[in-house]
Parts: structure tokens; C-alpha cells; sequence
């Protein structure tokens, strides 16, 4: 029997802001490790607000059983400098921001340390993510993949970059950039949280979709 107020989430990049809600929102929280992994979501991928605008950060894998590969067996590949290439994108795109040199070296770690896999890499990722916004939170990992989950706890496939959520409704703030090319909701966590600060845990309960 699953708790009412546990929730289901797929693995993440430095996920969107309503995966975070949705985090925020729940009692125990499971991070699915045993499904078949699936490509162009945010289990690599992460969207930050360039000066072009919306900018999609991925992170090279390799998928050793080929397309049948678990997410949890999902490895990262360092053959190209990817890191360093994200790193500068974030920089480039934040360092103007109020709370970009405040979090910079919290976060930095994650671009010059290597993680063999995905799963592990996004996990201490988001630890770090949830610490910095003051969640605490108990984040579990799936020994199985179950397929009967309601609705409204699973979230594993619904908050993907594919999809049009309801979260293009996400209040407003200030973003860098909002001036050139207005305000981009859902974006990842790190532009709500260069951008707010202290705030984005009240801005996190505020939401209501």
C-alpha cells in the first residue's frame, strides 16, 4: 500500500521547478532506478535561461544493455568535456544574478568530479540542490519498478521537457534576462534559486497547480 503522501519522480538533471514542488509538496519522496531509461528527458537534461534565451544542458551517456538499460545502469561519458562546457554555460548565463556567487562554490564540485553513473550523479546533485534550499526531505531510491501507481503520486513520465504541464502557469519572478525575452516558467532549479535566494522555498509553497 503506498502512502498518500509519498510521490514518485524519475531521476533528474538539476530538475525544473515543479518537480521541486512537487518534492516539496509530498512526504516521502522515490526516485525511480529500475525503469527502462528514456532519452530527451530530464534524467540528463537541464534548461537554464541563456542570454538567447532557453538553453538545454545534457549530459553524454552511455547505456550499456543498449536500449534495454535501467536508468540505475545508465553511465556517464567524459570523452567530450561536458562538464566544463555546463559550467561555463551556467556561469555565462547566472553571473549576473543576485545569488550566483553566493551558491557558486556549493555547486561548482559537481563539474570537475567525476560520478560514474547518472543515478548517483543526479542524486547528490539534488541532495545538495534541496540542502541549499533548505528541503529536508527523505529521498528514497525504487528496489522495483512498480507500474500501479496513482495518478497523482507518479510523476515519473508527466514532468518531462515533451510535455506542456500545467506548470506554465508557475508564478512569475525576476529572471536576468526577462527583459530581453521575457519571463521563461519551469526552468531548473538553479534559475529560481540565482534568482531568489533566501526565497525559493517560500516561492516553492506558494505554487499551487
Amino acid at each position: 500500500m503506498i502512502s498518500p503522501s509519498t510521490i514518485y519522480l524519475s531521476s533528474a538533471y538539476l530538475p525544473p521547478v515543479e518537480y521541486i514542488h512537487q518534492l516539496v509538496r509530498s512526504g516521502i519522496v522515490y526516485i525511480e532506478a529500475n525503469e527502462t531509461y528514456t532519452k530527451q528527458t530530464y534524467r540528463n537534461r537541464c534548461e537554464i535561461y541563456s542570454a538567447n534565451g532557453k538553453l538545454a544542458l545534457s549530459i553524454p551517456v552511455i547505456k550499456t544493455k543498449g536500449n534495454h538499460t535501467l536508468t540505475k545502469d545508465i553511465l556517464i561519458s567524459y570523452h567530450e568535456n561536458w562538464q566544463n562546457n555546463h559550467w561555463r554555460a551556467i556561469e555565462s548565463a547566472y553571473n549576473s544574478s543576485p545569488f550566483f556567487l553566493f551558491f557558486k562554490d556549493d555547486l561548482y564540485p559537481f563539474f570537475y568530479r567525476k560520478i560514474n553513473r547518472l543515478l548517483e550523479f543526479n542524486h547528490e546533485l539534488l541532495i545538495k540542490i534541496l540542502d541549499l534550499i533548505g528541503i529536508n526531505k527523505e529521498i528514497r531510491v525504487t528496489d522495483d519498478f512498480l507500474r500501479n501507481i496513482p495518478l497523482d503520486q507518479d510523476f515519473r513520465f508527466s514532468i518531462s521537457p515533451k510535455h506542456v504541464s500545467r506548470s506554465i502557469n508557475l508564478p512569475p519572478y525576476s529572471q536576468v534576462f526577462q527583459e530581453k525575452s521575457g519571463y521563461i516558467p519551469n526552468l531548473s532549479i538553479i534559475d529560481l534559486l540565482f534568482n531568489e535566494g533566501p526565497g525559493t522555498l517560500e516561492y516553492l509553497k506558494s505554487i499551487n497547480l
